[in-house]
């Protein structure tokens, strides 16, 4: 496992990391004990990061989290996020009051005095405007009660205007093969300055695995069954906002990555490994075997410069005109 900072901060992070959405729910069926197994098992692999939301099985991937890191709260690093327990539209869920109030749960959820990243979780494009929320984390920062904070954002207009705070380390962005538009300008301006990168959604909720056909039904506590066309949530992420056939059709055509690599997962995060601007990368995992499929990637031989191209070129011609929306 190789290590990089997060952006210009002191904090130094595993390139491979995991996000905990799927352990606490909305991604079907899971099994605490499977869910602890799979913890330990990345972290015996050097994995020091993980991110969660407080809204994650209304906090349940944060008390794992907790469990699975008692005793290592100065080696492993955890992010969480806010605003989605409440009306991401109302400038109310960003008060002072509120926000504090959603921090102090979080640290109590996951039995830390600091949390290392707290990051505004996919809020609309005029609450970020405003700016009421960064005054807001800026104090928290400064009690001690959060160590650095950052954005997780739906779309690249939403990020840009993030980086022109200089107090935002971070940026969590739906970045995978079949979503390559923050490569254009968004990636290299947060390298330029000093902002990291967490790329989310890596494996477009599991497209990427190869493992699906275009008749695979999902459980209906599954987002990838309720919020499929955007019903819940921003569409993006879900499959990265391919129609989910499409997205079956299109991985299929990316089989090829494997080919020299282990699996179509690793390679497909070997890809986003291979970006410079990524600090780091996050898939979800509920079992040890995900885990370590995963883990496999920080193994796999780098893309040549031949596949990157065609693989851009890929982009541009079959993918780009089918994500749908905002972005």
């Amino acid at each position: 496992m190789q290590y990089k900072q997060l952006g210009d901060t002191d904090v130094k992070i595993s390139q491979l990391s995991f996000g905990t959405w799927a352990i606490g729910g909305s991604w079907g069926r899971t099994n605490d004990k499977e869910s602890l197994k799979a913890l330990e098992t990345a972290m015996d692999h050097g994995v020091n990061f993980f991110d969660t939301a407080d809204v994650y099985g209304d906090g349940h991937s944060e008390e794992l989290l907790a469990q699975a890191t008692k005793g290592k709260e100065d080696e492993v690093y955890i992010a969480t996020k806010f605003c989605r327990a409440g009306d991401i539209f109302s400038p109310d869920t960003y008060s002072a009051e509120q926000v504090r109030s959603y921090c102090e749960n979080s640290l109590r959820r996951l039995k830390r005095e600091r949390l290392d990243l707290y990051q505004i979780h996919c809020p609309p494009l005029d609450i970020l405007k405003s700016g009421q929320v960064f005054t807001v984390l800026d104090q928290l920062q400064a009690e001690g009660k959060i160590r650095n904070y950052g954005v997780s954002v739906e779309t690249i207009e939403e990020g840009l205007l993030c980086l022109e705070n200089p107090n935002v380390k971070a940026l969590q962005v739906i970045f995978n093969l079949l979503r390559q538009k923050p490569l254009e300008t968004l990636l290299p301006k947060a390298k330029e300055q000093g902002v990291g990168i967490i790329a989310r959604v890596p494996l477009a909720s599991g497209l990427l695995t190869g493992k699906f056909t275009s008749s695979h039904t999902f459980d209906k506590d599954d987002h990838r069954h309720f919020n499929r066309d955007g019903d819940s949530f921003n569409v993006g992420e879900t499959f990265g906002g391919i129609e989910f056939e499409k997205g079956v059709e299109l991985a299929q055509k990316l089989s090829w990555i494997k080919d020299g690599r282990k699996h179509l997962s690793s390679a497909a995060l070997r890809w986003i490994l291979d970006q410079e601007e990524v600090t780091t990368v996050i898939p979800g995992f509920k079992t040890v075997e995900q885990v370590e499929k995963n883990v496999e990637a920080v193994h796999e031989p780098k893309f040549t410069a031949e596949e990157l191209k065609n693989l851009a070129a890929f982009y541009k011609s079959e993918v780009e005109q089918h994500i749908r929306g905002p972005y």
